[in-house]
């Protein structure tokens, strides 16, 4: 595994703007089982939140998939057992 493998680059970066509402699909699963644990859910239900609130690259091919942490997060909120 490469050093560059080990945290995925939007971890640690934030868009031109810091407005972006997507992180990559590395970086979200990094952290299922953090998110899993604060809000008291099966990482399995957190696993295929993420999934659902993944947008594919533009035109299939342009960009990289994306997960959208604000409906992710209300999605989230919805079934969270944890305020």
């Amino acid at each position: 595994m490469r050093e560059t493998d080990l945290v995925p680059a939007d971890a640690v970066t934030a868009s031109g703007s810091g407005l972006d509402p997507h992180i990559g699909a590395r970086n979200a699963e990094a952290q299922l089982t953090r998110v899993a644990k604060a809000r008291g859910l099966d990482p399995r239900k957190v696993r295929e939140l993420i999934q659902t609130h993944t947008d594919e690259p533009d035109f299939g091919l342009l960009g990289d998939a994306g997960v959208n942490v604000l409906t992710l997060n209300l999605a989230l909120d919805s079934v969270s057992a944890k305020p």
